[in-house]
């Protein structure tokens, strides 16, 4: 279960990643490490994914894989903010994201899971799940606007 809902989210960030780099022209060094936070906070997935796994969903491992998905989550956001610091409020992508409802939500439900690891494991992973398929159904925001530039 452990290493499904973790392929679940790495696939998620692969594609909304792509999707990030898809609507913008270029990067600078600010965007470069904040891409590299990212992919720091996403190189530990494996190791808290096998941890919780083994120790059969124990509070403090479940905790750290909470803990790894909010720096994630916030390391993605840094690194959105950064990329439309980048191209400007009125390009593509700021156009895109918005006020990025869906991100803000994702973090405040992480942040809510990491104390119900120490409640119940299930109540943490059913809110790690429910981020999870809150990204899963599929966000055209990016999509969109690329589709309407290239019309116009």
């Amino acid at each position: 279960m452990s290493y499904a809902l973790s392929f679940v989210f790495l696939g998620i960030y692969w594609n909304n990643h792509h999707h990030l780099f898809q609507a913008i022209r270029h990067v600078d060094g600010r965007v470069l490490w904040a891409n590299l936070h990212l992919l720091f906070w996403l190189s530990l997935t494996p190791f808290v994914t096998a941890w919780m796994g083994e120790s059969h969903f124990a509070p403090w491992p479940v905790a750290l894989y909470g803990i790894v998905l909010l720096f994630a989550a916030c390391a993605y956001y840094v690194l959105t903010r950064a990329l439309i610091s980048r191209h400007g409020d009125d390009s593509v992508l700021a156009k895109a994201v918005g006020r990025d409802v869906k991100g803000k939500i994702s973090l405040v439900f992480h942040a809510v899971a990491l104390p119900l690891a120490f409640v119940k494991w299930w109540m943490a992973c059913g809110v790690y799940v429910l981020v999870a398929v809150l990204w899963l159904i599929p966000d055209r925001r990016i999509e969109k606007v690329l589709h309407e530039k290239a019309g116009s």
